[in-house]
């Protein structure tokens, strides 16, 4: 399957349709096998003692994951996260960006299943991994 949503589209998307947390995020890389996003991590995503939030971990994950089926089935805004675990493995660098790996292992008419592995940037060892599933809305027919 080609990809319907290149690099320039997503983040366009991004800013359009979820601006409040756009300048966060920077779509790194988009492949028919998944996407890779930067998650710019500041002050606003820390936790006590200075290393990047879980929610904010899992944040990128699910972005990564939600722009990854986008970039293959198109903009559709109502695609929606239905299941998510994440294992958080090790601390992330201080003062580094994280970068999520998304890769599409299923990608159906309504579901839509995934893991991305978290990085800190420019580390070979993961610090997070998630498993995502999405439900994808029935796409609407001409005319109807």
């Amino acid at each position: 399957m080609d990809l319907l949503m290149d690099r320039d589209a997503l983040a366009a998307f991004l800013q359009r349709d979820f601006a409040e947390v756009a300048a966060d995020f920077s779509v790194e890389r988009v492949g028919t096998d998944g996407v890779d996003l930067r998650l710019r991590v500041g002050a606003g995503h820390l936790r006590p003692g200075g290393t990047v939030s879980g929610p904010s971990i899992f944040a990128l994950a699910d972005v990564a994951m939600y722009l990854a089926i986008l970039s293959r089935i198109g903009p559709v805004a109502l695609a929606v996260t239905t299941n998510a675990s994440i294992d958080f493995m090790r601390k992330p660098a201080a003062g580094c960006d994280l970068i999520g790996k998304a890769r599409l292992l299923k990608l159906g008419k309504t579901l839509a299943v995934g893991d991305v592995l978290v990085f800190s940037d420019g580390a070979s060892d993961p610090v997070a991994r998630a498993g995502l599933t999405y439900a994808i809305p029935p796409r609407r027919v001409e005319g109807s």
